[in-house]
């Protein structure tokens, strides 16, 4: 039993994951790819590709479900050959699109995490609200383009604090902070235009493609989504050289926060208003509040949100300890994780105690 939990498990510390990476002397390449397949046995699978891909020092963050595969990840650049062979030889999964990041991060992830889901998206949908064989049509950056220059509806498929520091230039862009609060939304505000074009978008295309089959599902006529999300979005405009209409960076969910497709900077800093698109989490890790901060913030509050954070970051870390284990709730805070432009974020923490 303890040999089958080394194979299949991470067993080390932030730290140390951090030293392992440092001392590497070769490049990683960044990757992301999904899939919806039917997977008879994702337990068996979510082992097969922990033992394969821990062998080729893969990091990343992988979903398996019944319903396919949701992966981000970073690989060895030397190990990039074998990595795409080990995907492509399980057959559910071949000719599977990879997209490689716009900016690379040499600790884009700290360890190898795959984990069995019952959605590779949490969407919160009922089985016979949608069809993911039956999803909007596929566009390239220039179809995409096209179709924005003659009028279509724009939609940002994900969550508030992604678009906030870039999208699409005038997307409708929902105010939410789940996918699953999101889907209603949608086809509440898109409800008179259901003989329009509809254009969906997010990061990679996972999302857009179950929107689609739900948009298409509810009666919506002329569903596309952007092939590949932003990131494909922004290897094909330098490519063919194409307009980039999108503005600012696009969020990634993996320790860079962000990639930069323009120079625009959206954002502003949530504690000066300075103009920012970098994302932090707190450095107190009680609170690990995702929030917009300025270098110059950065360093006046040690990375943290608010002077109270900085303080008790500095306690040691039993006490830290302690103090989390003695709260009666989970979470610091009793909302989102995330804060939006309009809120200040010291009267924010005051009111989640």
């Amino acid at each position: 039993m303890g040999e089958k939990n080394e194979i299949l498990y991470n067993k080390y510390g932030k730290e140390d994951l951090i030293k392992q990476l440092s001392q590497e002397d070769f490049k990683r390449t960044t990757l992301s790819f999904y899939k919806y397949v039917i997977i008879t046995n994702p337990v068996a699978l979510r082992n097969k590709l922990f033992k394969q891909w821990g062998d080729l020092n893969i990091k990343g963050r992988i979903y398996v479900a019944k319903e396919g595969i949701n992966a981000q990840l970073s690989c060895p650049t030397p190990n990039l050959n074998k990595f795409i062979n080990s995907v492509q030889s399980i057959e559910a999964f071949k000719n599977i699109p990879f997209k490689r990041a716009v900016e690379e991060n040499q600790t884009s992830f700290l360890k190898l995490v795959i984990k069995v889901k019952k959605q590779i998206v949490a969407d919160g949908l009922e089985e016979n609200e949608y069809d993911v064989t039956n999803v909007g049509t596929h566009l390239s950056a220039k179809e995409w383009n096209d179709c924005i220059n003659n009028g279509a509806t724009v939609v940002d498929v994900r969550n508030h604090y992604e678009s906030r520091i870039g999208h699409f230039k005038g997307a409708i862009k929902p105010d939410v902070d789940t996918f699953r609060e999101e889907l209603p939304l949608i086809k509440e505000k898109l409800k008179d235009k259901k003989e329009e074009k509809i254009l969906l978008y997010c990061t990679g295309g996972i999302r857009c493609e179950k929107t689609s089959s739900y948009l298409k599902h509810h009666g919506f006529k002329d569903v596309n989504q952007l092939h590949g999300g932003i990131i494909h979005y922004a290897t094909q405009i330098k490519e063919y050289n194409l307009e980039n209409k999108f503005v600012g960076k696009n969020f990634v969910f993996d320790d860079r926060l962000g990639e930069r497709i323009s120079n625009d900077i959206i954002g502003r800093c949530d504690q000066c208003g300075s103009p920012c698109d970098d994302y932090t989490n707190c450095n107190y890790v009680d609170c690990n509040l995702l929030f917009l901060q300025c270098k110059k913030c950065q360093d006046n509050y040690e990375g943290c949100c608010t002077t109270r954070c900085q303080d008790m970051s500095k306690l040691p870390k039993l006490e830290q300890k302690k103090i989390r284990k003695n709260r009666k709730r989970s979470s610091l805070h009793s909302f989102t994780k995330s804060i939006r432009p309009q809120e200040n974020i010291a009267e924010r923490k005051r009111k989640s105690g």
